[in-house]
């Protein structure tokens, strides 16, 4: 597993012991028991008085319940779990990233996998070239300006396979560490070599534009406007007196033959409120409504932001696809004008820089319509990515990997969170716009 996920996994484990924590704030805040068991005695020297010595022992209970009734409790779990939420709209946004980097780097792996075989097919045709130049130089028929043009040219093309390659290897290894495996070329990756994965219009023309909602990054920037809602609430709770339910139990006594046992206890309400915050209370409120519509202004840049690259993407897609229709057209008049210039010169009815040309052009013209099925691919990856597509398979899979697990429960006694699964994806996702969460 990519440590990406892993930490972005992690972080679901940490919300979700958050959440255990606010939780915890329905019951009573204080449940403290205490005790002491003391040896205690007096040595003197001298005099009608022995030495003493006794056991004295002490246990009391205390508990303190503060009720919830501004809300502030309740708030701050609903920040939790809005928190919590998020987390997990953010693991969603890793496996979106996860995807599209996986699949971007494959076709990239083709891409380049097909420019090496163009490469390596036109240089076999320029050796070509470079042989019947040499042997007409040899006899006396052609100039030696032919022969060192046709090898040039040659030269030129075998210079760019070593680029090409580092550059295919350099892509290998980083497909290899995004899975998370030793750098170097997948076995898996064998079958299908130099084919590029095709992408046609009809895979995306049935996506709605309401998709754009279901994007994880959306979500999470919903989610930490919702927390961040709760939190006001919490802060002005704050303004309000603390009302509590206090009590006590407590037992005392010693080994002192006649001395007195001690059962002590209290009950009763407690208010708490301060009268006087000089503004500190206020400003802190103050302070996370200011949070509030920073997080809401980020809310709105995320929805233009994706917004923006859905239209980049489908723009690219769309402009990519009527470039490669003329990129083919033009290979065919390459290979064409390749044809008609090597007849010409077979039959003396032209010189060899028309055939030199020919083949430069059809070298540059097929290696562009290789690299634009490339980038065509990877417009289509862009729009799926833009449009938040590729998390869902994550919900099924286990957020942390049998190690991590084992890892943190030797450490840990985390109860069962590490096991739990995350919850199914909300079936309004692709159909309810996200609301505003309310200060």
């Amino acid at each position: 597993m990519n440590p990406t996920v892993r930490t972005a996994g992690l972080r679901i484990m940490e919300a979700r012991a958050q959440l255990g924590i606010a939780g915890s704030t329905r019951y009573p805040q204080v449940q403290q028991a205490t005790g002491e068991l003391l040896r205690v005695g007096e040595e003197r020297s001298g005099g009608p008085v022995p030495d003493t010595s006794a056991t004295a022992f002490n246990a009391a209970l205390n508990i303190s319940w503060e009720l919830d009734f501004w809300g502030k409790f309740s708030r701050s779990i609903e920040a939790s779990d809005a928190s919590y939420l998020a987390s997990i709209a953010q693991y969603d946004d890793v496996q979106v990233l996860m995807a599209a980097q996986v699949a971007g780097l494959y076709s990239s792996i083709r891409t380049l996998e097909a420019r090496l075989l163009i490469a390596a097919e036109n240089a076999a045709l320029q050796w070509r070239s470079l042989e019947i130049t040499g042997r007409l130089f040899k006899s006396g028929h052609e100039s030696e300006l032919d022969v060192e043009q046709a090898r040039s040219l040659y030269l030129g093309t075998l210079a760019t396979i070593p680029l090409l390659e580092a550059s295919l290897r350099q892509t290998q290894n980083a497909l290899s560490t995004l899975l998370a495996r030793p750098p170097g070329p997948l076995l898996e990756m064998a079958p299908g070599k130099n084919l590029i994965p095709r992408a046609e219009l009809d895979l995306i023309v049935d996506m709605p534009a309401d998709l754009l909602r279901r994007r994880p990054d959306v979500r999470a920037a919903e989610m930490r406007l919702a927390a961040q809602s709760a939190l006001i609430g919490v802060s002005a709770a704050d303004l309000y007196p603390s009302i509590s339910l206090l009590g006590s139990l407590g037992l005392a006594a010693t080994s002192v033959s006649g001395a007195p046992q001690l059962l002590s206890w209290g009950a009763g309400p407690g208010l708490a409120w301060s009268v006087f915050d000089h503004g500190r209370l206020t400003n802190t409120v103050l302070v996370q409504d200011a949070r509030f519509q920073q997080l809401y202004e980020q809310y709105h840049d995320a929805v233009l932001r994706a917004a923006r690259e859905v239209d980049d993407a489908a723009v690219g897609f769309a402009k990519t696809r009527e470039q490669i229709a003329l990129l083919a057209d033009a290979v065919k008049a390459a290979h064409r004008s390749l044809d008609i210039a090597t007849l010409q010169y077979r039959e003396g009815l032209t010189d060899f820089q028309r055939v030199i040309d020919s083949q430069r052009n059809l070298f540059s013209q097929q290696d562009l319509l290789v690299t634009s099925r490339g980038n065509l691919t990877q417009s289509l990856i862009a729009i799926y990515k833009a449009m938040g597509g590729g998390w869902e398979q994550g919900r099924s899979r286990p957020v942390l990997d049998d190690a991590t697990r084992d890892t943190m429960r030797s450490r840990s006694d985390w109860n069962g969170i590490l096991s739990a699964p995350l919850p199914a994806a909300s079936p309004d996702i692709r159909s309810t716009p996200p609301s505003t969460p309310r200060p």
